[in-house]
């Protein structure tokens, strides 16, 4: 076993000492190896004992010719992904998913990027998995996206628990608050911020990299650094500052963030622990550095 495989196959342990009990996961992440590493290390714990999501959209389908994964996977290309929101789809993907956890239930399903299948998604995905949240297969239910306007409108059109919010709650990008976040509170639908580095540009107190994927322009460089030096005056970090707030917000309930070794979990863990000040918020606000919308879709 290489040191980069035993690093990520300890990441879950490492994430249980630091006390995090919702885990993220899906079948397009690793081919399904990220549900199987995950089932493999929860199978030892009390069930009630965690809270897990999965996804649907992406149907697992055996693959021939070999090679490497090229969609930012480092696994085998053993099988390929086959986007399907019917219902069908979705009952055989969540089916397939509990195999590779070894579980009889999930506590969350969340439909995967519909962004290209909208009205299927709603139409056939979210009933169906609404069938399966009576059935008691599913606890709760929600649709998982970049994009807030139609996260918004499933809302508004259908009976989900929760939505995963990607990249538009965060320091650099706030569009989602006026009117996807109060939706949410008025509403009681619990929304699970992601993307809350941007894709990297946040993740460090020196910005640089990525912003949404895409090399970072001057501007919101510009900008990042500005809100990086204020946090530095009050005793905070870049990444600190961006893991801590969107958890101000009353409608979030938890900020999902990836990771690609046991120094980051545990990094992570210990940024959301420390306190961050009132006054930091203030001073960005009063620097006209919140509010912003860095991307508009």
């Amino acid at each position: 076993m290489g040191q980069g495989q035993e690093q990520r196959d300890l990441q879950p342990e490492a994430a249980w000492e630091a006390g995090i009990r919702l885990f993220d996961t899906a079948p397009h992440y690793g081919l399904g190896l990220s549900e199987r590493r995950l089932g493999a290390f929860l199978a030892s714990k009390p069930r009630e004992s965690f809270t897990l999501s999965t996804k649907v959209g992406r149907l697992l389908v055996p693959a021939e010719g070999g090679g490497r994964d090229d969609q930012g996977f480092d696994v085998p290309a053993d099988h390929r992904r086959v986007w399907d929101f019917s219902a069908e789809g979705v009952r055989r993907s969540l089916g397939d998913s509990l195999d590779r956890l070894g579980l009889s239930s999930i506590d969350i399903a969340l439909v995967h990027d519909p962004d290209d299948q909208w009205q299927q998604a709603v139409d056939e995905a979210v009933p169906a998995l609404l069938e399966l949240r009576d059935q008691g297969v599913v606890k709760g239910v929600g649709v998982g996206m970049n994009r807030w306007q139609p996260l918004a409108r499933a809302v508004r059109e259908t009976d989900v628990d929760l939505v995963m919010l990607a990249g538009r709650y965060t320091l650099l990008d706030q569009s989602a608050e006026a009117e996807l976040l109060t939706l949410c509170l008025e509403r009681g639908v619990s929304v699970l911020a992601a993307g809350v580095f941007n894709s990297g540009l946040l993740a460090t107190h020196d910005p640089q990299g990525t912003y949404d994927y895409a090399p970072a322009s001057d501007e919101l460089l510009k900008r990042a650094r500005r809100i990086a030096a204020v946090c530095e005056g009050h005793g905070v970090t870049l990444p600190q500052a961006a893991l801590a707030f969107p958890l101000r917000h009353p409608a979030v309930t938890s900020v999902v963030v990836g990771v690609r070794s046991v120094e980051e979990v545990r990094r992570n863990a210990a940024l959301v622990a420390a306190p961050v000040p009132d006054r930091l918020w203030d001073e960005l606000a009063e620097e006209r550095l919140l509010g912003g919308t860095a991307v508009r879709f």
